[in-house]
């Protein structure tokens, strides 16, 4: 459901239609947002949302939508395959191969392609995030000096999965 009133600073949608300021921010509802205020990001993407508080939408080139809009979106454009991922979740960590990976640093870095654990990172130094960092830096064909044979499964195990995550949905 998309919500008709959507805070442009914060992406909070409205918990009443006849609502017009939002508990969170205190700007009213469809206000843009101010300049000096850090503005939202798609939980599911990742993508902040520009000066204005909207982002560009991929159903209709052109057309700018607030961030509840932009998440309802994704039911037709998602990400990648976020089902698979769900198989390999165990607790708040993610199993790839025989390791295991905090779940949304791991997430991010297959929606975003950038090694990194957002705001509140605290990057945990495993096989996982270390072959994250190597095939951030190298790709996937390049032979590292010094290698690991640890490193080595773990980045063929992580090319696997990013392959099967981002393979089409049938």
């Amino acid at each position: 459901m998309v919500a008709s009133q959507v805070c442009r600073q914060c992406g909070t949608a409205s918990p009443r239609p006849d609502a017009t300021i939002c508990r969170r921010c205190g700007l009213p509802y469809g206000a843009a947002p101010r300049a000096d205020a850090a503005l939202a990001a798609c939980p599911v993407c990742y993508r902040d949302t520009d000066d204005d508080g909207l982002l560009e939408s991929r159903a209709m080139p052109g057309r700018r939508h607030d961030l509840q809009e932009h998440i309802a979106e994704h039911e037709r454009f998602p990400v990648g395959d976020d089902e698979l991922l769900e198989t390999l979740r165990r607790g708040d960590r993610l199993q790839v191969g025989r390791w295991l990976a905090p779940f949304d640093v791991v997430r991010r870095y297959l929606v975003t392609g950038a090694l990194d654990g957002g705001r509140r990172r605290s990057l945990q130094h495993d096989a996982i995030v270390t072959a994250m960092a190597q095939l951030s830096r190298w790709g996937t064909s390049v032979p590292v000096v010094g290698d690991q044979p640890e490193w080595v499964e773990a980045r063929a195990a992580l090319a696997d999965l990013m392959e099967r995550y981002h393979r089409r949905r049938v």
